[in-house]
Formats: structure tokens, sequence, C-alpha cells
């Protein structure tokens, strides 16, 4: 067989087995976000921002789309199964990971040490953490309901231990609530996929509301209280031009869109994070309210296709591979429109595909790869009457 021949075979059993759907729709979002960063960076520029360069934004971007699409591809072939088995690596790499972060972190004045920079490249581990979490976190389920009772005391604070430890790291070491945030949404949809009893996420809900005081009193900084307080307690920044001021223009550029949007020339807000976190108001004030109801229903036709996948794989470990997934983009997607519309805390937290991030934009691509690399497989009997 020649090395044309083989080519051409290995090209067709990709297109057989890979989730074409899928990644299609992740490319129409990715160009949708892309569009709407060069008129926020644009914008921005002629309002006085200090975006010099615009261009470099899409340039970055477009080539993250790229690597991401690479990415795709590369954990479509590469079967789930290989990255499960080593799980001692790949939770070296997560340790690994948050150790740069402490030698080497940046908060780009945020407050958060999320960042790592290098010869003009940033790249944000808690992103990459996420996705190796739920491969390792669906390895340890898996055998924990193969092997063992997973509602047993043992299986649940194993579980829980895991979760618990990653969680305490990130927010440790970064700072980050935002990215801790979506990793206790994850964990969720995960425990509940699993099977696991109701009683224990109200036992866990009671610990953790105990816990809460001690939190806030002890382990939270100011500004992080005034984040999380901010959209329910106006007297925190009465004025809006505090730590509130972003949320105050990001619902400005929202109601100025309306219907249908505005041109350049009637764009009323310019602030910082419009390319990034607030990227959706930027969507809303330039293709109005039409413009955000496509974003939303972009992103959950992916979402509700990965569960599909997810209930028609034939084993608990891809099942939940898809279920981690999807739950890590649904509470993307909440918290980072709840922050433009003023109902969620403003904690940093990108909308997937469409925000500026290189490394959001490459590492959810190959978690879409994980996802496609599980398609044609039965759904399991415990999900026959879903979907």
């Amino acid at each position: 067989m020649t090395g044309i021949t083989k080519t051409k075979k290995y090209i067709k059993q990709f297109f057989q087995r890979a989730d074409i759907f899928l990644l299609i729709m992740c490319i129409i979002c990715s160009i949708y976000g892309i569009y709407s960063i060069d008129i926020a960076v644009t914008g921005m520029s002629e309002g006085g921002w200090d975006m010099s360069a615009p261009s470099k934004y899409i340039a970055v971007q477009t080539f993250s789309l790229f690597l991401g699409i690479a990415g795709f591809v590369l954990f479509t072939v590469i079967d789930a199964d290989i990255l499960g088995q080593q799980w001692k690596i790949l939770c070296a790499i997560n340790v690994l990971l948050l150790v740069a972060l402490v030698i080497f972190g940046q908060d780009d004045g945020t407050g958060n040490k999320s960042w790592i920079r290098f010869a003009g490249i940033g790249i944000q581990p808690s992103e990459v953490i996420k996705v190796l979490y739920i491969v390792v976190a669906a390895k340890q389920m898996t055998y924990l309901k193969e092997y063992r009772d997973i509602n047993s005391f043992l299986s649940v604070v194993q579980m829980a231990a895991h979760f618990g430890i990653v969680f305490l790291m990130i927010v440790g070491v970064s700072s980050d609530l935002g990215s801790a945030g979506i990793l206790l949404g994850v964990f969720l949809v995960m425990f509940y996929a699993l099977g696991v009893k109701l009683y224990w996420f109200a036992i866990g809900g009671a610990l953790v509301a105990s816990a809460i005081p001690l939190l806030w009193n002890y382990f939270l900084k100011d500004y992080q209280k005034q984040r999380l307080v901010a959209p329910y307690d106006a007297s925190v920044d009465p004025d809006g031009w505090g730590i509130r001021w972003q949320t105050t223009q990001s619902k400005m550029s929202l109601a100025s869109g309306r219907l249908t949007g505005v041109d350049d020339e009637h764009s009323t807000t310019v602030f910082t994070g419009k390319h990034t976190d607030f990227i959706f108001s930027c969507i809303g004030e330039h293709f109005g309210m039409i413009g955000c109801l496509i974003v939303v229903a972009l992103l959950l036709i992916i979402i509700i296709h990965i569960l599909r996948i997810g209930l028609h794989s034939s084993r608990t470990y891809d099942m939940l591979i898809c279920f981690g997934v999807a739950g890590a983009m649904l509470f993307q997607m909440f918290i980072n429109i709840g922050m433009c519309i003023g109902i969620t805390p403003v904690i940093g937290i990108t909308l997937p595909f469409f925000s500026y991030g290189g490394s959001s934009m490459v590492t959810m691509f190959c978690a879409m790869g994980l996802v496609s690399g599980v398609k044609y497989k039965p759904k399991p009997e415990h999900f026959a009457l879903v979907f």
C-alpha cells in the first residue's frame, strides 16, 4: 500500500469516525466570534483604548481556530481510553501547570493569577486543567461504578476528594473563582450522570453551606467578596463606576442594540473586556437581540448534540466524558451571559468559541474531539427513555 493510498484510507476513516456536524457547528461559532471580536477591538481602538493593531487579535484568534481544528482531529483519532489509562500522568500535568502558575503566573491586572506568558504568547492553565480533570474524573467514576458501590460513603468521599483537591489548588494558586466554579459545575453534572443518589447532593450542599462563613471570613479577598455580591447589592458600588462598571456598560450595550443592532457610528459604549468576557454584549449591541439569540441557539445545539452522543454511548466512561464537556459548556455559557446581563458575578469566564482567547479556543476544540471520538456507540440502558 502506497503512502498516498494509506493517507486516503486514514482520511476516510477519520470522516467515518469523526462527528463532522459537531466540528462544523464549532467552526461556525468560532467564525461568528472572530467577526464579533474584530468589531469589538476596532471600536475600542477608535474609542481611545490602547488596542494597537486590532488585526493582531484577529490573527491570534484565527490561528487558534486552525490549531483547535488540529486538536479536534488529534483527540478524535486518539482513543479516550488511552488518555484514561494514563491518568497518573494527566494528574502530574495538572500539578505541574499549577506549579508553573506559582512561579511564572501573571494576573494581567485582574487579581487572578491565571496566565503564563512567554515570547508574547499567553497560556491559561486552568483551561487545560479543566479538560484533563474531565478525563481523569471519568476514569475514576467509571472504576467506582464497575467495581464498587458508587453510593457508598467511601466512593463518594473519593470522588469528592479528587474534585476538592483540584478545586482548592486552583483557588489557592490563582484565586480564579471563575475556573473553579466551572469545575464545580462539571463535577456536579458528571456526579449526577453517574447515578449518585440525590441525598448525597443534599449532604454536600449542607456541608458547603456550613463552610461558607469560613471561606468568606478567612479565604476570600476583599475584591472577590465585592465581585460576588455586586450583582445583588447595589450599595457595593452605588454610582456604578467601580466594581459594577463593566456590568453597567455591558447592559447599556445590550439595551442599545435592541432587536437588530446598531452600526459602528451609533455605538455608545466602549469598555475593557468587550472582546473577551463581554463579547456577548458586543454582539448584542451590533447584531441586536437576534444576534444574541443566534449565539444562544448555536451553543445549545452543540450542548444538546454532545448530550445525545453521551446518551447513545454504550459505556459509562464515554458517557461521562460527554456529560463533563457538556456541563463545562453549559456553565460557562450561563455564567458568561449572566455576567453580561448582570445576574451573575464578574469572575472572568469566557463564552465558548466566541470570546477572544487562544487557550479557551484550542482546549474547547480538543474537548469536542474527545466527544467526537466516542460517537458511534449504543445508548446506556438507564437513559433509554431520554432523547
